[in-house]
């Protein structure tokens, strides 16, 4: 999740600035060492496993990982009743749709672990999915396989990103008070989403405007309760809070006929069948979608980069020069999560920022992810239960991750009207319209705009009036 201010979902702060891996990134055994590390005369005696993953180099070890490894699964659990869940209502069989989360993340984060290195897990970003199961699916009648098609296609520009090391030049095309708002905007999108699940809000008479719900039902009352428990025992930093919430609010919803047991705990977990291989690759690159073409492609890039770093860096798995451990593998890594997860019915793929769990408990290497993939691995015996979680359970996750992403908008100069229009513009456009795609497309087509009758040509970046076409055929055809 993708999803605190660096970024939910899983959806990301945009606004660090990170290299693009165009300076070679040292090996493991480059990177700093413990001081107690033996010599490189002596790694010949060190076991396979230890060299394999660089344990002693990085001043770790094979507890250490492991007890890192399950920090890890705790704190990217509830992706796994989260995710489904709001795909669910947008009509994806929650059986099929469940599996195929747990495969990606297992598989994501394996592949994280054995080929990159790194102590992070993979999951669906919760802005991805917001985007794919309410705007595409629920508001535009967007078939499955042409919305899977646009995540692949994101996947496949991201991946030859990563490979050829442009991701920084495009993120300067991205001018700042945008970038960041497009994180506040997912923000606010999730955190609406949770508002709507617990019945806070409801459409108004015009079946348009939000209204306040009805406050005295068990479903509202819990999420409250769930919010301030979760706000609480964030600020406290206690490991697994989402997960630990989830379940506290699906069990006294048990009395109160909001939770649902299945009639067995333990079963085979649903074929992919209904959701998997369905791609409509052609009909995912019509003009009419490609707003949501550049939500996914842009907010995967800024999610991935900005949460790699932090966790490398939390972790002490980055250079002088800021690049990650092992160059473009994570990156990689990533895009083809991306493309993996399109395939399967996993949309979104993404570092999650969660992940900083495993570095804070010491996970220094890929061994803390492969121990997170097995966990989520032994999750799919287990798959029914996540359709007795109720919407009340996941609601306090989605409001708290949605609003903490809206912090992106402290890196916005507000005095300066250029740069406060277009950003606000982004954010409020998600309510107003519903529709995140176009909230985009309206902030980077409002940035040239305002720039250029206030004279400031000059501070437009040049690649932006590229994109500008495309958009405003876009607007051109919504206003037919």
């Amino acid at each position: 999740m993708e999803p605190t201010t660096a970024r939910g979902g899983s959806a990301g702060d945009t606004g660090e600035s990170i290299t693009d891996g165009s300076v070679p990134a040292p090996s493991a055994g480059q990177l700093p060492r413990d001081p107690g590390s033996p010599r490189a005369g002596e790694l010949h005696r060190l076991s396979g496993l230890d060299r394999f993953f660089s344990l002693t180099e990085r001043g770790s070890n094979v507890r250490t990982e492991v007890v890192a490894g399950l920090s890890l699964l705790l704190a990217v659990a509830y992706a796994v009743v989260v995710v489904p869940g709001q795909l669910a209502k947008a009509g994806v069989p929650l059986g099929p749709v469940t599996t195929a989360v747990v495969l990606a993340i297992a598989l994501a984060t394996l592949v994280m672990g054995l080929y990159a290195n790194l102590p992070v897990a993979l999951a669906p970003g919760l802005g991805g999915v917001a985007l794919v199961a309410v705007t595409l699916l629920g508001q535009q009648h967007v078939p499955w396989p042409t919305a899977m098609g646009m995540v692949f296609w994101s996947g496949v520009a991201f991946l030859l990103l990563s490979l050829f090391g442009a991701r920084e030049r495009l993120l300067r095309l991205i001018p700042e008070p945008v970038k960041h708002s497009i994180s506040a905007g997912l923000g606010l999108f999730i955190a609406l989403l949770g508002f709507r699940d617990a019945g806070l809000v409801r459409a108004g008479p015009n079946g348009t405007s939000l209204v306040l719900g009805h406050l005295d039902t068990a479903a509202a009352l819990l999420t409250l309760a769930g919010l301030a428990v979760l706000t609480a025992l964030m600020s406290r930093r206690v490991l697994g809070a989402y997960l630990m919430v989830i379940v506290l609010v699906a069990l006294a919803g048990i009395p109160l006929g909001l939770t649902r047991l299945p009639a067995h705990l333990v079963t085979p977990p649903a074929g992919l069948g209904p959701i998997a291989f369905h791609l409509d690759l052609l009909g995912a690159l019509a003009p009419r979608y490609l707003p949501y073409l550049f939500a996914f492609f842009i907010s995967e890039v800024f999610s991935a980069t900005a949460t790699l770093f932090a966790v490398s860096s939390q972790a002490g798995l980055t250079d002088e020069h800021g690049n990650v451990a092992n160059g473009k593998r994570p990156f990689v890594t990533d895009s083809v999560a991306v493309l993996g997860g399109a395939a399967v019915g996993a949309p979104s793929m993404t570092p999650y920022l969660e992940s900083v769990a495993a570095a804070d408990s010491g996970g220094r290497t890929g061994l803390t992810s492969v121990v997170a993939a097995l966990g989520f691995v032994a999750l799919l015996p287990f798959t029914a239960v996540a359709g007795a979680i109720p919407q009340a359970a996941t609601a306090p996750v989605l409001i708290y991750v949605g609003l903490r992403l809206l912090a992106a908008l402290r890196r916005v100069d507000f005095t300066e009207p250029t740069d406060a229009i277009p950003a606000a513009l982004t954010v409020a456009a998600t309510v107003f319209f519903g529709n995140f795609g176009t909230a985009i497309a309206l902030g980077l087509v409002a940035y040239p705009v305002v720039k250029v009758l206030a004279g400031r040509v000059r501070e437009v970046p040049r690649g932006l009036w590229l994109v500008m076409i495309p958009l405003a055929y876009y607007f051109y055809t919504l206003a037919r």
